[in-house]
C-alpha cells in the first residue's frame, strides 16, 4: 500500500498540531524518524490484507532528546487505521509502558485531531486472582484446609509470607473498586512470594467455568483488547504470546503492525524466554509435593471413575521420574570436574559445544521419557477435572471437587511441561542445522558475512552448596535468538519497527541484524541527535596509576575519587563488579559521611529520591552503581554533572551463552574478542555515558578511569562510538 495524501496529510497535520499544542518547536531528527516510519509502512504491500512483499523491519536509533515515542505514534497511528491493523506497542520495561499508557498517549489524543483508542496488555500473573485470594482468606480461616492445598503452588521453600490482615486489606481495595487487581497499582511493592498466593497463570485458571469470572481483573482489562486500535505490551507478553501460537493473547502477528521501543533488551529477552532449566534435587521435593497433594484429592473421587485410574497412573510416572532424576543426579555429582572457590559455593560446568557426556545423555534421554509420562497423565487429569465445569453432563468428579483441585493439578502440569522443555532441549542432536525460515526471503544477507548455520545450544550445569542440602540445576539456552525470532516474528508480522538509543555498535547495526535474525529487506537509520555534544559535555580520560587488571586498580580508584567528586554536585560512579563497589565505598565511606549512596543499600528508587533530595538541599551526592544503574535511571539537569566510569564494561567471561557464541564464532575461523566482546562493550559504555545529559539544557562531563581506552587498539573503536564529546585526554 502506498501512502495515500490523506494518511500523508493526516500525519503531518497531527504533528503541527502537537507542536502548536505543546508549544514547541519541531526537531529535525524527530521529523526524519516520522518520515522514515511512515514510508515503510507504506512501502508494505498486501493482498486482502495478507503482507505480500518479503518480510522485512525497519530499525531507528534515535537518541535521547529525539522525541522517538511521538515520532512512531504519530507516523504509525494513522497508517495502521488506514490497513486495518492493530498498533501492538511493546516495551522492555513496565516504567515505559505506564509512561505511554498515562503520558504520551493521552497527550497526543489531546493536542492532535486524531482518533484512537488504546488498552494495556499485560500476563495473567500481573493480576490478581479472587479464586485464589478467596481460598488463601478460607484456609487461613480453617487453619487446616482439605480442598486447596495452597502451598503446594508456591514451590518449594517458601515460608507462610502475608498476614491475613494483609489479603483482607486486598480482597476490600478490590471489592470498592480503589485498586483495580493490577500488581504494578498496588501502593507498596508486594513481594514475588506473597504475590504468588494471590495470582494464577494460564494452566490454574478455568477461565469462564469460575464463580468470580464476571468481576475478574485479568479478564476486565482484556475486554478492550480486540476493538483498541493500539495495544500497550512488552517484550515478554509478545514472546509468550507467539509462544503459544501467536495471536492467543495478542493481535495475530499477521494483523499487526508491531513498534519495538527499548528494542535493544529483545534479543537477550528472547533467549530467557525459550531457555529451560531443572534442579534435580528441588524438583524431587516437588515430586513429594505432587505425592501428598494426589492422596489428599484422592478422597473426593469415587472408585473406578477414570479421574481415580488416572491419579494412579500419575503415581505411577512420578516414581518413574524420580528414579530418573536420581540417575541424572548421580552421574552428573560423580563425573563432573566441579571445581569450588572457598568464597563461593556453587560451582559451573559448561559441556563444550553443547556436547553431553554419552552416559550423560543416555539418561537425559531416559528423564525425558519419564517427564514426558508424567506430562501426559497430568493433562489427562487436567482434562477430567475440566470436564466437570459442563452442567449440561453428568460426571464423575462434582463441581466443587473440580473447583478446589483444578488450579493445583494445573500448577503441577504447568511445571511438568517446563521440566519436559529442559529435557527435550538436551536430547535435540547438536549438529550443524540450517536456519529456519524461507532462505529465498532471507537470503544471506542476516549478517554481513554470509549466514552460517546456527551455534549448537549452551547446555550446562551448576552445583549450588548450601549449609544442610546442595543441588545440581541443569540449563540450556540457544546462543542466538535470530531464527526464533525469524520464524515466530518477523516472517509473519505484518510489519515491524525497532527503536531505542542503542541499536548500534561501534556504530553498526551488524550485531543486532545478526542476534535479531532481521530480515534482509531491512531498512536502518541513525537519527542524528539534537544535543550539540562538543559544546555540552566532556569526556576525560586522566592518568592513573594502575590498570584494571593490576591488583592495586582498586588502590588506586580509592585515591582517585575523591579529587573527581570535589566541587562537584551531583555524581555517578559506575562499576563492573559489586564486589569492587563495596570495597571502594568501604574505603571513602568513613572519610566522607553523608555523601555515598550505592544502589543496594535500599531500592532504587528510594536511592534515586535520597539523591535528588540531596541535591534540592544543596548538598553533594555521590551515588555508587553497577550495570542496571548504567542504562536504567534517569537523572535530568542538575541531578547528575559528573558520570566516572572505573572500567570498561567488558562481559563477564564465564557466561555461559556468551562462552558458546565466543566458541562458535572461533570455529567459524573469527575473533570473539573482537565480534562479540567488543561491540557488547560498546553498547554498554554508551548507555553509560548516556546517563549524562538527557535534556538539551544539561552539560556535564564524563571520566573514564580505564586507560586501556587509549592504549590498546581496541579502545580507539570505543571511544570513537561515544556521543562527540570534547576529549581531554591525560598522558
Amino acid at each position: 500500500m502506498a501512502l495515500t495524501d490523506d494518511t500523508k496529510q493526516l500525519i503531518q497535520q497531527a504533528y503541527r498540531d502537537v507542536l502548536a499544542g505543546k508549544d514547541v518547536r519541531a526537531r529535525y531528527g524527530q521529523r526524519l524518524m516520522i518520515a522514515e516510519i511512515a514510508r515503510y509502512m507504506g512501502d508494505i504491500t498486501d493482498n486482502d490484507g495478507q503482507r505480500t512483499s518479503p518480510p522485512s523491519a525497519c530499525v531507528v536509533e534515535a537518541g535521547t532528546g529525539t522525541g522517538k515515542t511521538l515520532a512512531y505514534l504519530i507516523a504509525a497511528i494513522p497508517v495502521a487505521k488506514a490497513l486495518g491493523k492493530t498498533l501492538v506497542i511493546s516495551t522492555a520495561t513496565v516504567a515505559l509502558q505506564d509512561q505511554i499508557v498515562h503520558k504520551d498517549l493521552p497527550d497526543l489524543k489531546k493536542h492532535s485531531k486524531m482518533d484512537f483508542t488504546w488498552t494495556l496488555a499485560k500476563g495473567r500473573g500481573r493480576y490478581l486472582c479472587m479464586s485464589r485470594l478467596e481460598a488463601r482468606l478460607h484456609d487461613e480461616g480453617n487453619g487446616d484446609s482439605d480442598t486447596m492445598p495452597l502451598f503446594l503452588l508456591d514451590g518449594p521453600g517458601n515460608e507462610e509470607p502475608g498476614t491475613r490482615a494483609f489479603f483482607e486489606d486486598m480482597l476490600a481495595s478490590y471489592g470498592s473498586r480503589t485498586w483495580d487487581g493490577d500488581r504494578d497499582h498496588w501502593p507498596d511493592q508486594i513481594p514475588d512470594d506473597i504475590w504468588r498466593q494471590v495470582t494464577t497463570d494460564h494452566r490454574q485458571c478455568t477461565n469462564r467455568h469460575c464463580s468470580y469470572f464476571d468481576s475478574c481483573a485479568f479478564f476486565d482489562a482484556r475486554k478492550g483488547l480486540d476493538d483498541a486500535d493500539i495495544v500497550v505490551a512488552n517484550h515478554d507478553l509478545v514472546l509468550a504470546d507467539l509462544t503459544l501460537g501467536g495471536g492467543a493473547i495478542l493481535p495475530e502477528p499477521e494483523n499487526a503492525l508491531f513498534i519495538f521501543d527499548e528494542a535493544h533488551h529483545l534479543p537477550d529477552k528472547a533467549l530467557n524466554h525459550f531457555a529451560a532449566s531443572v534442579p534435580l534435587n528441588a524438583t524431587r521435593q516437588w515430586l513429594k509435593q505432587l505425592s501428598q497433594a494426589l492422596g489428599k484429592m484422592q478422597p473426593f473421587l469415587a472408585p473406578a471413575t477414570q479421574a481415580a485410574k488416572t491419579i494412579d497412573r500419575v503415581s505411577e510416572a512420578s516414581r518413574g521420574v524420580d528414579v530418573a532424576l536420581t540417575e541424572v543426579y548421580s552421574e552428573a555429582e560423580q563425573n563432573t570436574g566441579w571445581e569450588f572457590s572457598e568464597e563461593r559455593r556453587s560451582a559451573q560446568w559448561r559441556y563444550p559445544e553443547g556436547e553431553l557426556p554419552e552416559v550423560l545423555s543416555g539418561l537425559a534421554a531416559n528423564a525425558r521419557l519419564a517427564t514426558a509420562s508424567l506430562v501426559r497423565q497430568l493433562g489427562v487429569l487436567v482434562d477430567e477435572l475440566q470436564k466437570a465445569f459442563d452442567e449440561r453432563k453428568e460426571h464423575d468428579v462434582d463441581r466443587e471437587t473440580a473447583e478446589s483441585w483444578y488450579p493445583v493439578i494445573g500448577s503441577f502440569h504447568a511445571r511438568a511441561e517446563d521440566q519436559l522443555r529442559l529435557w527435550a532441549a538436551w536430547c535435540e542432536t547438536t549438529g550443524p542445522k540450517p536456519a529456519e525460515g524461507d532462505e529465498d526471503a532471507q537470503g544471506e544477507e542476516i549478517t554481513v558475512k554470509p549466514k552460517l548455520k546456527s551455534p549448537p545450544p549452551a547446555r550446562w550445569a551448576v552445583r549450588q552448596r548450601w549449609d544442610h542440602a546442595e543441588d545440581i540445576t541443569l540449563y540450556s539456552s540457544p546462543v542466538l535468538a535470530d531464527n526464533l525470532l525469524y520464524s515466530r516474528l518477523w516472517s509473519r508480522a505484518y510489519g515491524a519497527v525497532l527503536t531505542s538509543a542503542t541499536l548500534t555498535a561501534l556504530g553498526r547495526f551488524d550485531r543486532l541484524q545478526a542476534r535479531a535474525g532481521l530480515p534482509a529487506a531491512s531498512r536502518f537509520l541513525v537519527v542524528p541527535s539534537s544535543f550539540r555534544y562538543a559544546e555540552m559535555a566532556t569526556v576525560e580520560v586522566p592518568a592513573m596509576t594502575a590498570m584494571p587488571s593490576d591488583d592495586a586498580f582498586t588502590d588506586a580508584l580509592v585515591s582517585r575519587l575523591p579529587d573527581l567528586w570535589v566541587g562537584e554536585k551531583a555524581t555517578l560512579v559506575l562499576f563492573t563488579a559489586r564486589r569492587q563497589m563495596q570495597l571502594v565505598r568501604d574505603a571513602l565511606a568513613p572519610e566522607y559521611p553523608d555523601l555515598i549512596i550505592t544502589q543496594d543499600d535500599m531500592a532504587k528508587g528510594e536511592v534515586l529520591r535520597q539523591h535528588c533530595n540531596r541535591v534540592d538541599e544543596g548538598r553533594p551526592s555521590v551515588l555508587f552503581g553497577v550495570a542496571s544503574f548504567a542504562e536504567g535511571i534517569d537523572l535530568p539537569g542538575k541531578y547528575l554533572g559528573h558520570v566516572v566510569i572505573t572500567r570498561l564494561p567488558f562481559s563477564v567471561p564465564d557466561d555461559p551463552i556468551e562462552a558458546s557464541l565466543a566458541e562458535w564464532v572461533s570455529q567459524k575461523g573469527g575473533n570473539p574478542f573482537m565480534e562479540i566482546t567488543v561491540p557488547d562493550a560498546s553498547i554498554k559504555l554508551v548507555q553509560a555515558v548516556g546517563r549524562l545529559l538527557r535534556t538539551e539544557q544539561d552539560t556535564g562531563r564524563v571520566t573514564i578511569l580505564d586507560r586501556r581506552i587509549v592504549t590498546r587498539r581496541y579502545g580507539q573503536l570505543l571511544l570513537d562510538a561515544l556521543p562527540p564529546f570534547r576529549r581531554i585526554i591525560e598522558q
